[in-house]
């Protein structure tokens, strides 16, 4: 019996999916786990900071494109807005994206050729590498 109300709420899901109600619906689901995660992390950051995550950071000193990815979700768990921004300003972008997503937001990532996309990306990554290079110091003499 649980296992046919599973599968026909299961289908109500899918078939709600090009519905402006089952969009919206999509994007409180998505940001209230965004939000339920970075709130978690924060609180287990607060308890136990492992210090710098990244390896090649760690063991380089020189930061990857998604260097301060993690400290995004931590400071937005913190409520720390701006700090999660210049944290990395991509993954941001990129949060911000995704969880639009379903109203329609994300229809045009699909539209692009393999290759249209994996320019978006590498310039996406180029970004947000320059954009650590100057947070951290690296790029400055």
């Amino acid at each position: 019996m649980a296992a046919l109300t599973i599968a026909a709420l299961t289908a109500r899901w899918q078939h709600s999916a090009d519905t402006l109600k089952g969009a919206a619906l999509r994007v409180l689901v998505r940001g209230a786990g965004a939000a339920a995660a970075a709130v978690t992390v924060a609180a287990l950051h607060s308890a136990h900071d492992p210090g710098v995550l990244c390896p090649l950071r760690r063991f380089t000193g020189i930061p990857c494109p998604a260097c301060g990815s993690t400290s995004v979700f931590i400071e937005a768990g913190h409520g720390n807005w701006v700090a999660a921004l210049g944290s990395n300003p991509v993954t941001v972008v990129a949060a911000v994206g995704l969880l639009f997503a379903p109203l329609g937001a994300g229809r045009w990532w699909w539209r692009l050729s393999d290759g249209r996309r994996n320019v978006v990306i590498g310039a996406a990554l180029t970004t947000a590498w320059v954009w650590q290079l100057h947070r951290l110091g690296i790029s400055r003499p």
